[in-house]
């Protein structure tokens, strides 16, 4: 005998295949909401401010270096140190 798992956002109603693991297109949506407000977090270190600004999640060493395109496909490469 299997179990029928519950909706993750409401656990009320049975999980429908479409939205999966939620039962209804409101229940992903509440989620999603709840993600974007910051109810959800994620534990982990905290991240470095000036990487994040930056967008690049490097060093300032690395924010500075010279690109230089890539022969395949021509999207930018950075030069190796």
């Amino acid at each position: 005998m299997t179990k029928t798992p519950l909706c993750a956002q409401c656990r009320k109603h049975p999980v429908e295949a479409a939205f999966r693991p939620f039962c209804s297109k409101r229940c992903a949506d509440v989620d999603l909401g709840q993600w974007l407000k910051g109810g959800y977090v994620i534990s982990g270190n905290a991240v470095d401010t000036e990487d994040d600004e930056a967008g690049l999640g490097g060093t300032e060493a690395d924010a500075s270096a010279p690109f230089e395109p890539d022969t395949d496909d021509g999207a930018p490469r950075r030069k190796p140190h």
